[in-house]
């Protein structure tokens, strides 16, 4: 089959237009607003979206295709976007470049630019996947993406290779910053349906009063404001996998819900009557303590034991010792080069310093610090004051479990001053649930005022 193409466009004439410019060549697909965009980026995977920034409800400001853009670079990484747009919007166009937009053009397009600059997208993405492949056969240490040389993460890899040929559903633990979404993500790719969508959804970061709706989809006037029938994520995500983050945070209700349709296969819409039977792969992960949570009632044993036919245990950062300075790098690599700083080297200092910090955040963390360091880096070396790591030596450092704490409780109230002492905001800026940051307020002796 052809390469796909995706234009969004509110313009059904320039959508038309361009299809017929580029059909020859291309499988077309056509969306004239975010939602219908996002559902075919989902199924259908196109190697590039061709995208105009104004779309309704607000066609005249760029507000729902920045949105998009992040959508789509969110679920899938490998698709390029190319910005079409008109010459007053050319400012929005840039601004969206620098978000990761491969390029942009302007209207009206000329048809052999359109077509080379596609045609380069398409070229560009088969180059990356060929990357990925043959760094997974030449380098044991890399997996799907995932760099570990010591035995804990060469047994993540292993279980990821066993369960992926399979339908069982996996539950995923890990404390934040570990990597769970990336272990979901591998597995669906070395499945056999990983020509099929994978979807993530974080379980924390819906309302309550719509996690149901955007699981199970709804019919029209369900509920105020159901103007039209929806489909959940599991809908969705039919024939591929949806990977349920922070799974412990689901209420009772849904978490029923969910349990009847791992047993039966079988949801209903809310609202609906009808049942539809949906082959979806259910992949969750929690860095919360389920058993626990169990014996509190906020969990369904039941649910459990369905999600966890296999476990699979990320090790957190600090448990790696020997991954952490072959991270370092592999995030300088990469961060290096998006910047045109390709010669930078890390001073042996700042190794050291990498090597005794705590990573209370993990991987993220890990991976924060060194894409500052790369930009604030004055010459071809990065010092330990670029990653701005405190010193953890032996005569100040006292403990690990002493330097760690320091380091959470200065993280958590930084956190609330960024944002204004709310709890929810802050509990996102850290990545963490609201039940964990209250956790880590309580334990660190910290009050919200």
């Amino acid at each position: 089959m052809n390469p796909k193409v995706l234009i969004v466009d509110d313009d059904e004439e320039i959508r038309t237009q361009m299809k017929w410019a580029i059909s020859d060549d291309y499988h077309v697909l056509m969306a004239g607003d975010r939602a219908s965009a996002m559902e075919a980026v989902r199924r259908e995977r196109p190697e590039v979206v061709l995208l105009d920034l104004g779309l309704p409800p607000h066609p005249n400001a760029a507000t729902e295709g920045m949105v998009l853009l992040s959508g789509i670079q969110a679920f899938a990484h490998e698709t390029k976007v190319i910005i079409v747009s008109g010459q007053s919007e050319r400012a929005n166009a840039v601004r969206a470049v620098g978000a990761g937009a491969y390029d942009f053009l302007c209207k009206p397009v000329d048809t052999t630019q359109l077509k080379l600059l596609i045609e380069r997208c398409v070229y560009v993405s088969g180059l990356e996947r060929e990357y990925r492949e043959t760094e997974a056969l030449l380098r044991p240490d890399v997996f799907e993406g995932m760099v570990g040389s010591g035995d804990a993460m060469q047994e993540v890899f292993t279980v990821i290779r066993k369960v992926a040929m399979t339908p069982a559903p996996v539950l995923i633990l890990g404390e934040s910053g570990t990597g769970k979404e990336m272990v979901a993500r591998a597995i669906h790719r070395c499945s056999p349906a990983k020509d099929r969508p994978f979807i993530a959804i974080n379980c924390n970061a819906i309302p309550e009063n719509l996690i149901e709706s955007e699981l199970f989809g709804h019919e029209k006037g369900a509920f105020t404001g159901a103007h039209t029938r929806r489909e959940g994520m599991i809908e969705s995500a039919a024939g591929g996998t949806l990977f349920l983050d922070e799974i412990g945070d689901l209420p009772n209700h849904v978490q029923v819900k969910l349990l009847r349709f791992l047993q039966e296969r079988k949801i209903q819409r809310v609202g609906g009557r009808e049942e539809l039977d949906i082959d979806t792969r259910i992949v969750a992960a929690t860095h919360v303590d389920l058993n626990e949570a169990i014996s509190e009632g906020a969990f369904r044993e039941d649910l459990y034991f369905r999600l966890a036919v296999v476990v699979c245990r990320l090790p957190a950062l600090r448990d790696r010792c020997g991954d952490i300075q072959l991270l370092a790098r592999d995030f300088l690599r990469g961060f290096a080069a998006r910047n045109g700083r390709t010669g930078l080297i890390f001073d042996p200092g700042a190794l050291r310093e990498i090597s005794r910090h705590p990573w209370p955040g993990n991987v993220r963390e890990l991976q924060n610090r060194v894409q500052r360091a790369v930009i604030m880096a004055d010459g071809d070396r990065i010092e330990s004051a670029d990653l701005e790591l405190d010193a953890l030596s032996n005569e100040s450092a006292g403990t690990l479990r002493e330097a760690r704490e320091k380091l959470e409780g200065d993280m958590v109230r930084n956190a609330l001053d960024r944002n204004g002492n709310k709890i929810a905001a802050a509990a996102r800026d850290l990545g963490v649930s609201r039940p964990t940051f209250y956790e880590l307020m309580s334990k660190l002796g910290i009050s919200k005022g």
